[in-house]
């Protein structure tokens, strides 16, 4: 079963972390995408708070998970 994307993609993740060698031009794109990602993220918390509040809170137990 293939695994969709979350904010990042495996490139992002890579670049991001450090596990490929890439130049810091490439690191602050794939930094830039994932933080264009996290702005429209906020769309989505409005759409699920009106319309699927249990979704809404699935997604806060992930991200808001303090462990």
């Amino acid at each position: 079963m293939s695994k969709y994307r979350a904010i990042m993609t495996t490139t992002d993740r890579e670049r991001i972390t450090g596990e490929v060698t890439v130049s810091d031009e490439k690191r602050y794109q794939a930094i830039h995408r994932v933080r264009s990602r996290i702005d429209e993220l906020e769309t989505d918390v409005d759409v699920l708070a009106e319309h699927h509040p249990e979704l809404l809170k699935e997604l806060r137990d992930v991200v808001c998970d303090e462990g």
